[in-house]
């Protein structure tokens, strides 16, 4: 899954795919390099980030998936919490809302059950404004697994089959650089789920605190760190760096 942050302020590559054809091109780009799924996000959920307008939001996501729609039969996930926006997206023809809620907002779950469109039911402890602010847990690998669980049980009850169903820890989202390292350790378990399992660890902060500030060094750790996940079980790792996370995955199937 190649990430598209159609944001001025993601973590990682905030602004430099505001522009449409800008945005496409990097698409294709990622498309080309091996990516199967595109994930199209109009707003930032990095830590301590601020909610925007569903106004704001559409108007950023909206052009971008026509246009690409235009251009390639690729598989595109939409990245929003937002029910309105989930609606418009289903209405645009994407085949997944990835929900950092995991459907948790009223009329969510609705509407995915109405669509025949997958999800993706992420983990978070709290909301972006607030999740790294002081994140506890009793065990949590446990605590994960439980949520997600749970949540995945919601989504059959209301019509949604499990076929259609991703889920993902949330690396980052609520957990301390020792609680990711925990999950991190624990994905053949978690992968073990009725539902095929997503990894989100793309230059995020406990790569950093790995290997420092170096640009390459975190592309070259993130790519390897998606392979080593891919090889344990995850069934998709969500990445910034395309070409070099598919060199990584290939090259560890020789272990």
């Amino acid at each position: 899954m190649g990430i598209l942050n159609v944001t001025p302020d993601s973590f990682s590559d905030g602004g430099k795919y505001l522009n449409v054809g800008a945005a496409v091109d990097h698409a294709i780009s990622m498309i080309d390099e091996g990516a199967l799924i595109i994930d199209i996000g109009g707003e930032s959920t990095r830590p301590n980030a601020e909610e925007v307008s569903l106004e704001t939001e559409k108007s950023r996501i909206e052009p971008v998936i026509k246009a690409l729609r235009k251009l390639s039969d690729v598989y595109i996930s939409l990245d929003t919490n937002k029910p309105e926006l989930m609606r418009i997206g289903v209405d645009l023809g994407v085949n997944m809302i990835n929900d950092i809620y995991a459907l948790r907002k009223p009329e969510s779950i609705s509407i995915l059950s109405e669509s025949k469109v997958d999800v993706c039911l992420m983990h978070m402890q709290g909301t972006p404004k607030t999740m790294q602010k002081n994140p506890k847990y009793g065990e949590v690998v446990s605590d994960v697994k439980c949520f997600l669980d749970n949540q995945i049980e919601n989504c059959i009850n209301n019509g949604i089959e499990p076929s259609r169903i991703m889920i993902d820890p949330g690396f980052g989202f609520g957990k301390t650089h020792k609680d990711n390292l925990s999950i991190f350790s624990a994905i053949e378990e978690l992968s073990h789920s009725q539902c095929p399992l997503m990894v989100g660890i793309s230059r995020k902060s406990t790569i950093k605190k790995l290997v420092g500030e170096n640009e390459d060094a975190i592309i070259q750790a993130s790519a390897l760190m998606a392979a080593i996940a891919s090889k344990k079980g995850a069934k998709v790792v969500r990445v910034h760096d395309v070409r070099p996370t598919k060199n990584a995955i290939e090259l560890l199937k020789y272990l």
